[in-house]
């Protein structure tokens, strides 16, 4: 039994609050057991100079923790005066993940950036980001073609992600900050709703791990995103229509 009462294979409780903020185009609120990450998406018109007159859109994402996210109270990096090489290096997994959902020729020269905070980290809050800016993404998207249509679906399929986790050989689904912390094999995996792979993060923290164990690992988070991606489907139904094959 996990600390939590959870099963091998159980998700924390989640709760996907689309439209939680006001002004942005398109937001999205994402409760995952004590995770909390608020994810805006801000549409502008025009594209960065590497991606100017290719005729294709383009998608990034910040990301950022308040100081009180955690048990004790960090510093602002703004307050630094740099990011820490965590912070860049999940920004870059969040737009890489959501440009590899995307038709991005099918947007046009537009600029998409996801901001997201995460206002209370307990574990997965990189890949709590990612699922949330899907949905933000996806209202954006909407409102766009509430107005002018879009020619050609602009997703290619729904996106989502999740943490896994190996300990004492047994694989566990969804990783809170105990068990994170105290982990022997950690992986986070990023899988369209077809469960393609976009992305596989895999670590083994108390010492390596083999191919069957990894097998387990991707087979569990398989469980996962696709209970994750059906509660994306429940938040934002509307939203099949910007999908291709849907």
């Amino acid at each position: 039994m996990r600390g939590d009462g959870r099963a091998d294979n159980e998700l924390r409780a989640i709760q996907l609050t689309v439209g939680y903020n006001a002004w942005a185009e398109g937001s999205c609120l994402i409760d995952m057991g004590n995770t909390r990450v608020l994810v805006t998406a801000t549409v502008e018109d025009r594209v960065p100079p590497f991606v100017r007159g290719t005729g294709q859109g383009w998608i990034s994402a910040e990301y950022g923790m308040l100081p009180r996210a955690t048990h004790d109270r960090t510093q602002r990096e703004a307050a630094r005066g740099r990011q820490q090489g965590r912070t860049v290096e999940i920004q870059r997994l969040i737009g890489r993940a959501l440009r590899a959902s995307m038709n991005l020729k099918a947007i046009g020269e537009r600029s998409i950036l996801l901001d997201c905070d995460v206002l209370q980290a307990d574990g997965g809050t990189r890949t709590a980001a990612i699922t949330a800016s899907y949905l933000a993404l996806m209202q954006a998207m909407l409102k766009i073609h509430r107005t002018t249509p879009f020619a050609t679906p602009p997703f290619k399929d729904w996106l989502s992600a999740i943490s896994v986790g190996l300990k004492g050989g047994i694989p566990l689904l969804d990783l809170n900050y105990q068990e994170d912390s105290h982990i022997d094999v950690d992986l986070n995996l990023v899988m369209t709703a077809r469960h393609q792979i976009v992305e596989i993060q895999g670590t083994g923290e108390q010492g390596w791990f083999n191919l069957d164990s990894l097998f387990d690992l991707i087979d569990m988070a398989q469980l996962g995103i696709d209970q994750i991606v059906g509660l994306q489907r429940a938040a934002l139904p509307e939203g099949e229509v910007l999908v291709a094959g849907s």
